[in-house]
């Protein structure tokens, strides 16, 4: 199977930090599958480091108030784009994060304060079909048959 993957999961230095979240399952999940690694926020056109942004009003801002949405939708799109083209049904992605957290996402107030929510690719993926995990889903995942 073709997985869309955060790349942070995987440990590419894509973060806003700067920094990555390599996931320990990593190793195992390329094993079995055939991994498109993407991060939302860089096919935007967004740098890395870049500041911290959160989802709030429709939109994604940073925390200095800029409003990034235009960037998020258009990673998004282009996240979209390369499940389409490398037929991936399943995407492993970031939680919380504002492109591709699932199910929660941090309010917007810059608070670490957790809502109900999707990130804006996690949200555009779901919307055509794709199934969307977090990487606390990951282990689970792996141990399904398929």
């Amino acid at each position: 199977m073709t997985v869309l993957v955060s790349a942070c999961l995987l440990g590419v230095s894509c973060r806003y930090d700067g920094r990555s979240k390599g996931h320990p399952l990593a190793g195992e999940l390329l094993q079995k599958h055939t991994v498109i690694p993407v991060c939302p926020e860089q096919l935007g056109g967004l740098s890395t480091p870049r500041p911290p942004a959160e989802r709030r009003a429709g939109g994604v801002f940073s925390r200095e108030g800029a409003d990034v949405t235009a960037a998020y939708d258009r990673g998004a799109r282009e996240v979209l784009r390369l499940a389409r083209l490398y037929g991936c049904t399943v995407a492993i992605l970031k939680e919380r994060s504002p492109a591709c957290g699932s199910g929660k996402i941090y309010d917007g107030t810059f608070t670490k304060t957790l809502v109900d929510g999707y990130g804006a690719a996690a949200e555009l993926l779901a919307k055509n079909g794709i199934r969307v995990l977090g990487e606390s889903g990951l282990e689970d995942f792996l141990r399904e048959e398929l």
